[in-house]
């Protein structure tokens, strides 16, 4: 699997999709799990649990914004 770095033209999300296409193609069976195990170990515990809030406030806020 190629490193895949981010970089300015990157979305939101698109090296967790980059890593879970990667995990779905080699026939994993939940590559959603795979990309989330590979953010942990780059990026740690507590980098992950930030995003995670980060994310959740935003879609509670989007969605809110929408009713």
């Amino acid at each position: 699997m190629a490193k895949r770095r981010w970089h300015p033209g990157m979305k939101r999300g698109a090296a967790f999709a980059a890593v879970e296409a990667d995990a779905r193609a080699s026939g994993a069976r939940n590559p959603a799990a795979v990309a989330a195990a590979a953010g942990r170990r780059k990026l740690g515990q507590a980098e992950m649990t930030r995003r995670s809030v980060v994310g959740r406030k935003w879609h509670a806020r989007r969605a809110q914004a929408q009713a």
